[in-house]
């Protein structure tokens, strides 16, 4: 009897410290001409647990009209867990990627009101979002960066109503006069305790009707003509 008390007690601490941990999402993407590189990592407890994946490859199949998509995950304190995967779509994929985003938004329309109280408890750690920008005419120039300053401005206050912006958040639009230039660098940290996203979740599944709506797309391992995984 002592010794099932001992280990409800160790079960019941480990719930309260799982609840109660802090994850942080990093989120590290650059474009730079034809260069795509996207980081996505999730760290808790110092960076004892931690998940990260990248695609680095984002390119135009010379051979046929698609996508070709190279992704690598790493997991662990030391990222010693890899797979790499590369996978390819079409032009059809992405029509039936799009109207499957469509149905799962209507899907769960109705419970943005739970999404936005979880947003509410996410706080942004850093923001950094620099752009570089040139079409070689001056004044056209000018005029873009004058856009994208708004763009970035509109976006940046949606953030801060939805979320809790605890930083300054750094923006800048440098112009290329002379010639054309395509450049952008974001990098984010959001911080979010787990019990918040354990109880959105709950809610979520509660409110769920009428099941999962019927998507089209084929999964990855179909759609993929050449992969490659490789775990080291």
């Amino acid at each position: 009897m002592k010794w099932l008390f001992l280990i409800l007690l160790v079960v019941i601490a480990l719930l309260i410290i799982v609840i109660l941990t802090n994850v942080k999402i990093h989120i590290d993407y650059y474009h730079g001409k034809d260069n795509d590189h996207l980081t996505f990592m999730m760290k808790a407890w110092g960076g004892m647990i931690r998940y990260k994946k990248e695609i680095p490859v984002i390119k135009i199949d010379d051979d046929s009209p698609e996508v070709v998509v190279k992704e690598k995950t790493k997991m662990g304190p030391k990222e010693e867990t890899t797979n790499t995967e590369e996978n390819s779509f079409d032009k059809q994929d992405l029509v039936n990627s799009l109207n499957d985003t469509k149905a799962l938004l209507e899907h769960v329309f109705g419970m943005h009101i739970l999404i936005r109280k979880l947003l509410s408890k996410v706080k942004i750690k850093k923001f950094e979002w620099h752009t570089g920008v040139g079409i070689g005419d001056a004044a056209s120039t000018a005029i873009l960066c004058g856009a994208i300053w708004s763009v970035k401005g509109a976006i940046l206050g949606l953030i801060s109503n939805f979320m809790r912006l605890t930083v300054r958040p750094v923006l800048t639009v440098t112009p290329n006069f002379q010639q054309f230039a395509s450049q952008i660098q974001l990098k984010c940290i959001f911080q979010i305790r787990v019990g918040h996203a354990i109880w959105t979740g709950m809610k979520l599944v509660k409110y769920w009707k009428g099941g999962m709506p019927k998507f089209k797309t084929k999964p990855l391992s179909v759609l993929s003509g050449n992969k490659t995984n490789s775990i080291s």
